[in-house]
């Protein structure tokens, strides 16, 4: 039996418009994923910084928001300025060591070259050296390009990278400033007060969902900094590294491990250079306890404390990370427990209100209908 389904020019038509609708309006969100992304991690910034930033305005004379968020930003500013006087002497320190110790090195691979030497001529290894050699000049002129063109991308990036940060921060600081005005604009359309109201307080959910997410990161970061810089401290009487290492190892520590997933990471690789400087032995201990303690902040430390900040279980926590990393990104990564927490107060609060609408649409006659069924 065939089934014949006739579908009218109209919807047809129609139909294949919103098609292509779809496909147009994925394709420029696509186009413009850098700027979404730039406006999605200042709109992050200026919500971190809404609380302390009200808090500096109440104080004010006038209550000028203008003030209380300049105030914020150069605290910031501060903070970044003393992080780079704690780190980048000793950075500089331990290089200036290194450079020092250059000459003995290459001493040191001058005798063992020599030694390979004997090894050649005994073995008869010298036109397999030669045809080595041979092909590494053949294709040294290319490698010095490719190792050109990549300095140029590195720096052409590091540009982009400053740009970017300096447009964050300019619209975070528009944001700060003028949030206020457009969230009042935003409840004057409201014509019914209750509604608005509801919706105050829902926002108000979500927005304390991100403010913990902060907090807890803030938490976690202090940890692990704290952790780091007693590790560095108590080699420090063990082996021959400086103590004053332990300051900088704090604010690298700290300050790194605020950028989700990789930040950490870099941090405790330059901390372990900063210690190789000194003593091998004590950068192997180091990256040691390093990976040890990632394991344990990633499974326990993190999940918990963050669960608790916004109120998802540690499982919820670390699938919202690890789908955020997998379909978006170091981006998805960033934002994804804020939103996983603001998810779920949807969810409750769409659960809540269908329960309340099941309940009133049961009028008495359903609900006695329902008593000489069950009684039947």
């Amino acid at each position: 039996m065939k089934v014949r389904i006739e579908i009218d020019t109209k919807t047809f038509v129609r139909f294949w418009l919103v098609v292509i609708g779809f496909a147009f309006a994925i394709l420029a969100i696509y186009s413009a994923r850098t700027a979404l992304i730039i406006l999605g991690v200042a709109f992050f910034l200026a919500l971190a910084l809404n609380a302390p930033v009200s808090w500096i305005a109440r104080r004010l004379p006038g209550r000028s928001r203008i003030g209380g968020t300049a105030i914020a930003f150069i605290l910031v500013i501060a903070v970044l300025g003393a992080f780079a006087f704690l780190v980048v002497p000793p950075i500089v320190q331990q290089t200036t060591k290194f450079v020092d110790t250059v000459p003995s090195l290459v001493e040191n691979a001058s005798r063992q070259w020599r030694g390979l030497g004997d090894v050649i001529n005994k073995y008869h290894l010298q036109p397999q050296v030669d045809q080595a050699v041979n092909s590494v000049k053949a294709n040294s002129t290319q490698w010095l390009g490719d190792f050109s063109k990549n300095i140029v991308s590195g720096v052409g990036s590091l540009l982009a990278t400053l740009t970017s940060l300096l447009l964050v921060l300019v619209l975070s600081f528009l944001m700060l400033v003028e949030g206020p005005a457009w969230l009042r604009r935003l409840w004057g359309i409201y014509s019914d007060e209750d509604r608005m109201e509801y919706h105050r307080r829902l926002v108000r959910r979500m927005y304390g969902v991100v403010t913990g997410y902060v907090t807890g990161q803030l938490t976690v970061s202090a940890i692990g900094a704290a952790a780091s810089g007693l590790t560095v401290f108590i080699l420090s009487f063990i082996f021959p590294v400086p103590a004053n290492l332990a300051l900088p190892t704090v604010a690298i520590a700290f300050t790194l491990s605020l950028i989700p997933m990789f930040g950490a990471t870099i941090g405790g690789l330059l901390i372990t250079i900063l210690l190789a400087f000194n003593n091998i032995t004590a950068a192997i201990i180091f990256i040691i306890f390093f990976m040890v303690y990632q394991q344990i902040e990633n499974n326990f430390i993190s999940p918990t404390i963050q669960s608790r900040k916004l109120e998802l279980s540690a499982l919820a926590v670390l699938a919202s990370v690890t789908i955020g990393l997998y379909v978006f990104g170091l981006a998805g990564g960033i934002i994804s427990i804020p939103v996983a927490g603001c998810l779920k107060v949807l969810v409750e609060d769409y659960l809540a209100r269908a329960k309340r609408n099941r309940i009133k649409s049961e009028k008495p006659l359903v609900k006695l209908v329902k008593k000489l069924q069950g009684e039947s």
